[in-house]
């Protein structure tokens, strides 16, 4: 037991002990260091460079890899290989020096990454070993803008068909995946209630023939949004009318007008809209028919407006209430505005006159009460026949008077002729 106990106590024991176990601690690092340890990385992507060199000298684009990732498994000291997983290595497709479009079949480099010390490490197998892919060849096409307006327009007010700036867009990518492409699909204004023009910038989707998505994976679009703007017009309805011109007995008072239709639905620009109350239709002379009077107009509008009723013609009767015709031969035939140094000779004897009043006037009237005058200032320096207009006076009588047009038949001479 002392002998033991002496050998723990002594210096030279420890000593030998440490000895011992640092050599067995070295053994086990240098083991370590040089130990290859060998593992498999699987999805190790794969990065295709050289492309935008290809594109900008070329006009080419690589499209539909077999796949985006390989397996790689490679060798080296256990130290630095265990600690690593996929995303320390890339697979480098270099594209750079194709010179057309075709499929085509490449190899690819293991790069790792710029932390990872590489000396001592070895590929040992690659799966797979060939990427395949196809070269296209890039052509451009313009593809035409629609769209359409997500929102609703406030009460009182409608819109016209969404503007869409630009156009066309150009579309550039292969033609396997251009020759899908219909048309360019704007929507705006999501839940958006509108009572001026509105206008956003938005952004676009690819659509087929049936409406369907398209993914724009190898596809460039220029512009990148587009201008999406919708007019928006206000709604107004607007009565129709006619003038008058009173006469012969008839006042707005005793005049019955039927408008059909009566009105018309306006659309456009409040700043025009708002000044329009009333469409006249046209001027009536109450002189000029004897109880009805019907005919047609076209509604004129302002160019700047819409007529969303669709109709462009009112049917306007004016009927006479209360009144009542009678029909006088009138020879109390003169004239007016003759130029001196003129003969004007009355060729007409006499004239059959309507005149329009209420009963009890017409009762009151007498054929010698009523005169044709005709005015000869438009005449007054020419010589022959004519046939001038004349008006009619009734005299003692209030509130009546002749229906229709008048003429009187009158030869002027030179007095000296």
């Amino acid at each position: 037991m002392k002998t033991v106990r002496a050998i723990r106590n002594s210096r030279i024991f420890w000593l030998v002990i440490s000895l011992v176990a640092s050599l067995s601690i070295w053994i086990y690092v240098t083991s370590e260091e040089t130990d290859n340890f060998k593992t498999t990385f699987r999805n190790v992507r794969i990065e295709v460079v050289g492309e935008e060199a290809l594109r900008s000298s070329r006009n080419l684009i690589i499209t539909d890899l077999n796949t985006s990732s390989v397996t790689v498994e490679v060798t080296g000291p256990r130290r630095v290989v265990a600690p690593m997983d996929a995303d320390d290595l890339v697979a480098q497709l270099d594209v750079s020096k194709l010179t057309r479009a075709a499929y085509t079949t490449l190899k690819y480099d293991i790069v790792f990454d710029p932390g990872v010390d590489e000396r001592n490490i070895t590929v040992e197998k690659k799966t797979p070993e060939y990427v395949n892919f196809t070269v296209s060849q890039l052509i451009s096409t313009p593809i035409q803008v629609r769209g359409g307006f997500e929102g609703r327009s406030a009460d009182g007010y409608t819109a016209e068909t969404p503007v869409f700036e630009p156009s066309t867009i150009t579309v550039t990518g292969p033609e396997a995946y251009l020759k899908d492409v219909a048309y360019a699909y704007v929507s705006f204004g999501q839940d958006v209630v509108v009572d001026s023009t509105y206008s956003v910038e938005a952004a676009y989707t690819l659509m087929d023939k049936n409406g369907e998505q398209l993914s724009t994976e190898y596809l460039s679009c220029d512009p990148d949004v587009i201008q999406a703007t919708l007019p928006i017009l206000q709604v107004k309805n607007v009565g129709l009318g006619v003038d008058l011109i009173e006469g012969a007995g008839a006042t707005k008072a005793n005049t019955k007008i039927t408008i059909e239709p009566s009105t018309v639905t306006l659309a456009g620009d409040s700043s025009i809209l708002g000044g329009v109350n009333r469409i006249t239709l046209g001027t009536i002379d109450l002189t000029d028919f004897a109880s009805t009077f019907t005919e047609t107009y076209p509604i004129t509008i302002d160019n700047e407006l819409r007529n969303v009723t669709g109709i462009t013609e009112a049917k306007v009767t004016v009927e006479i209430v209360g009144l009542s015709t009678k029909s006088f031969r009138v020879s109390n035939l003169s004239y007016i505005g003759a130029a001196e140094g003129t003969n004007v000779e009355l060729l007409t004897e006499s004239i059959e006159v309507v005149i329009r009043g209420t009963d009890e006037q017409l009762e009151k009237i007498k054929a010698e009460n009523i005169r044709a005058v005709a005015d000869l200032a438009e005449i007054r320096d020419s010589t022959g026949s004519y046939m001038p207009n004349a008006r009619i006076y009734v005299d003692g009588v209030t509130d009546v008077g002749a229906v229709g047009d008048y003429a009187i038949s009158v030869e002027i001479r030179k007095a000296n002729a």
